[in-house]
Order: C-alpha cells, then sequence, then structure tokens
C-alpha cells in the first residue's frame, strides 16, 4: 500500500451497537449527532446491530434499517424509527415499512427485504460479534478498541470519545 503525503488519514471508526426499540438509543442520538457535527469525515460513525430479545420488533427493525442503508438514508432511518419507539411497540413491521415510505425510500422493497431475510446474517453477524466484545445492552459505543456501555447512563460518554478521537486523530 503507498502513502502519499497528499492523502487523508483514515477517518477514526466509531461503532455504534444500537437498537432501535430501546429508548436509551434514542436519547443517543443526541451524542452521535453532535460527534458527527464536530468532526464530520474525521469520524466514521457505524451503526452495529444488537437486538435484544424484550424487543419483540428489533430484529425486524434492524433488518429494515440494512434495508434503508442500502437505499442510501440508513442514519436517517434510524432517526426516525428511535424518534417512534413507543410507536413501533404498539404497530410494528407496519411502522417500519411507514417510515421508509415518509422517508421517499422504496417500501416495497423494505417491506419485501422484512419477508425474504436478506438481510438477517447481517445483523445475526453483529449480534454475535456484540457477544462476543462483551457488549450486553445498547447503545454501547467501540472506538479504538475501547468498549463504552451507555445502557445505564450517558453521563459523561461523549467527552470519553471526543477525548479517544481526538488523541486517535493527533489532536490532544
Amino acid at each position: 500500500m503507498s502513502d502519499t503525503s497528499s492523502s487523508t488519514p483514515a477517518p477514526v471508526v466509531l461503532d455504534v451497537w444500537c437498537e432501535l426499540q430501546c429508548p436509551d438509543c434514542r436519547t443517543a442520538l443526541d451524542d452521535v449527532r453532535a460527534l458527527r457535527a464536530r468532526y464530520g469525515d474525521r469520524l466514521e460513525v457505524r451503526l452495529r446491530h444488537f437486538p435484544l430479545e424484550k424487543h419483540k420488533h428489533a430484529f425486524a427493525a434492524a433488518q429494515a434499517a440494512e434495508e434503508a442503508l442500502e437505499q442510501g438514508k440508513g442514519w436517517e432511518y434510524v432517526e426516525a424509527v428511535l424518534g417512534r419507539v413507543e410507536e413501533l411497540d404498539r404497530r410494528g413491521e407496519a411502522l417500519l415499512v411507514d417510515v421508509a415510505r415518509e422517508l421517499g425510500l422504496d417500501a416495497e422493497e423494505v417491506d419485501t427485504a422484512l419477508i425474504d431475510g436478506r438481510h438477517i446474517l447481517i445483523v445475526d453477524a453483529d449480534q454475535a460479534e456484540g457477544k462476543a466484545i462483551g457488549v450486553t445492552g445498547t447503545p454501547t459505543y467501540v472506538i479504538d478498541g475501547e468498549r463504552l456501555d451507555g445502557g445505564k447512563s450517558q453521563e459523561g460518554l461523549r467527552a470519553r470519545i471526543e477525548t479517544l478521537a481526538d488523541a486517535l486523530l493527533g489532536q490532544a
């Protein structure tokens, strides 16, 4: 791999283990937005799925989010669904398709993806990796190999992530 002095450094990766029926993940969106605003392209925020068994629509929501990502509006979809956690509890998959339609996605394709299970392997792989690294709840963040659990409290997490990101980006 050749390295040219004009190349931009690779962005710092922040994995966000999330569950779309989780009220704590909705709260965490403010931190994710603030981190995006601060770092822009220097921070790659990656959605990782960790549907919890106690939320019966979370697995379907993760699959729908993957389809939305494929259609170019992954985070927009995630934010829209998390903004309606209570409605997801009540309406399930019908809400997932409605949100896709509202965002201008191909809602039929989202519905079909839920039926044919084309994204199940991605969701399963994320969940397995999460379990392997000690994720037990959502949201959980991983940056530079350090796991930060946000399920109990978001307090101080964004500052910790910023400290790690700044160090990785050479701005300490």
